[in-house]
């Protein structure tokens, strides 16, 4: 598909996405609303299982999608020792919605179906809203300082929704994906949030600190994982539709989940600081080996 003109390509690439889409969201959405209607534990098991089947079905067809690209080029590093009967806890840099692709992609078959935490704003989307309500991913309301001043009641909100869709995550194994800086990374997002860092985000900790809470010893390993486009930084996910993607490096760290990472975030004081600490030191190292990887490559930012 790289020999036909960029338009065509992107014309292409996107009818073939959306229809994809459609085929894989329409079962799951169906199993979610019997899912409602037969209140039975052991069913809803096996409608998660469906469920989680048929995404893997669309991250492969996504798979054979990026393969229409034949000048792609995958740097990885960090997959040994992964295993589908684990439970995953995956926090990720968020640089553009290509990064959603790439973990579906690069993860399908290396560790359980990928559980995202989910903006609010994305259950309106079509097809794919209502498919990902149907998998149990949390959607996420994010409010402003001021507006939580106004409606103190709404204050801890987010964390309860992880609650509930880590509950529900005990019966399969399942990797949690949590872009952790709660944006897609863009300059004036980083002089907005006075971001200490280069390529990153300030990392919020609440979301994950809540799953290690509920999930406790359930997660095995947590994974780090660092992406970067580096001869596409600046439209990555519209090079990627286009057929001019041409290099994604991903970086994968397996770290354990020790004992100093349970705790309660949201009254002790001391725990939160720690945690916090903690996810700021990952994030420097990221942001560290970002730097690094643009460093060696000659078409960085174009």
């Amino acid at each position: 598909m790289s020999r036909l003109p960029a338009v065509t390509t992107l014309f292409f690439s996107v009818l073939l996405t959306i229809l994809l889409t459609i085929v894989c969201s329409l079962p799951i959405i169906f199993a979610g609303l019997l899912k409602l209607l037969i209140p039975i534990p052991r069913f809803w098991r096996a409608i998660s299982a469906f469920c989680n089947f048929m995404m893997s079905c669309w991250c492969e067809g996504l798979y054979w999608l990026l393969r229409l690209n034949p000048q792609l080029e995958w740097d990885i590093q960090g997959l040994e020792g992964l295993n589908k009967r684990n439970w995953y806890l995956l926090i990720c840099n968020h640089h553009s919605w290509a990064d959603i692709v790439v973990l579906c992609v690069l993860f399908r078959k290396q560790i359980p179906m990928n559980k995202y935490f989910l903006k609010q704003q994305l259950a309106w989307v079509p097809f794919i809203g209502l498919a990902c309500w149907a998998l149990d991913m949390p959607f996420m309301r994010r409010y402003s300082r001021g507006y939580l001043l106004r409606h103190p009641e709404k204050r801890g909100k987010d964390v309860e929704t992880t609650r509930r869709s880590c509950e529900k995550f005990r019966l399969h194994p399942t990797t949690m994906v949590n872009f952790v800086e709660g944006s897609r990374f863009t300059e004036e997002k980083r002089r907005q949030t006075r971001s200490s860092f280069k390529h990153l985000l300030p990392p919020k900790a609440a979301g994950i600190a809540m799953a290690l809470n509920v999930l406790g010893k359930q997660f095995d390993k947590l994974l780090d994982v660092t992406l970067c486009y580096p001869e596409n930084d600046r439209t990555p996910f519209f090079d990627m539709l286009s057929g001019k993607l041409t290099r994604i490096v991903v970086r994968i760290d397996l770290l354990p989940v020790h004992e100093g990472l349970h705790g309660d975030y949201i009254n002790d004081k001391n725990f939160k600081r720690s945690f916090q600490q903690w996810l700021n030191g990952l994030w420097l190292a990221k942001d560290e080996r970002i730097s690094a990887i643009k460093a060696t490559c000659k078409n960085a930012g174009h």
